[in-house]
């Protein structure tokens, strides 16, 4: 028996199993007792993961994976839960107990995949795995490179990123059309930031919604006062401007809408 690969799903099969090797040696397996793998498939990663200390769980939306994994992984079975990840509550898992996510990840909701890990963040200190090689890149990119964006700042104010390799189409079946990207993503200490996440997020999104326009203009849609508009920050692309520096720009937009009430 095998798994058909099905495009509505996104799903390219790896079929190198020393790469899928590689993958599952990515994690440290430290501060944590479980691993969530996302998209297994037929298991050609699940194998070496349940080598490992930790306690391997999957989850899987193709049923027909689904089936092949319950019949070829009988130990594995309890842990095989046939959902979709960006609708499944992860603490009925998890019990607020603290686990890792890796997987080759569908490249068609790779993004969502990363932005629900930020929000359970407090439970995930480390996230990672393959995607399309460009988003992976986007994600660990750093300010000035024309990659770096929404999604690279969001990620990187809360996980340090780092790009590890990069992996050509022949060992999928399908071969997709593009290479992919292994990366990893470690939580960082603090698991807030100094000012609102949810301004910081607009913030973020506002600027880079037009790029190539200054801050000073990019941001006019929050309507800022004429005093703030004149620091130099505002005279910079939103490329130009660190995680940090987000950060330092959101708690001075707090801080005049605060002083314009």
């Amino acid at each position: 028996m095998s798994v058909r690969a099905k495009k509505h799903l996104g799903q390219h099969f790896l079929t190198d199993e020393s790469i899928a090797k590689d993958i599952a040696a990515i994690l440290s397996e430290k501060g944590y007792n479980h691993v969530l793998e996302i998209g297994p498939g037929m298991g050609v990663m699940t194998k070496y993961l349940l080598q490992k200390e930790y306690t391997t769980h999957v989850i899987e939306i193709d049923t027909e994976s689904v089936e092949y994994l319950q019949a070829h992984y009988l130990h594995l079975a309890p842990r095989i839960y046939g959902a979709d990840f960006l609708k499944i509550d992860l603490n009925s898992i998890f019990k607020e107990e603290q686990f890792a996510i890796v997987g080759n990840f569908p490249y068609n909701i790779s993004s969502q995949i990363v932005f629900k890990t930020i929000e359970n963040r407090g439970f995930i200190p480390e996230f990672g795995g393959m995607f399309q090689k460009e988003v992976a890149q986007r994600i660990c990119a750093a300010p000035g490179s024309k990659t770096y964006g929404i999604i690279s700042v969001i990620t990187q104010a809360y996980y340090d990123t780092e790009y590890l390799f990069t992996v050509p189409p022949t060992v999928f079946n399908p071969p997709p059309k593009v290479d992919s990207g292994v990366m990893i993503m470690k939580r960082k200490e603090s698991l807030s930031l100094s000012v609102p996440d949810r301004l910081f997020k607009h913030v973020v999104k506002t600027a880079f919604g037009q790029r190539r326009k200054t801050l000073r203009n990019s941001l006019k849609s929050l309507n800022l006062s004429d005093d703030l508009r004149t620091k130099a920050i505002f005279g910079m692309r939103p490329e130009q401007i660190s995680v940090d520096g987000f950060i330092e720009l959101t708690a001075l937009i707090e801080q005049d809408g605060i002083s314009n009430q």
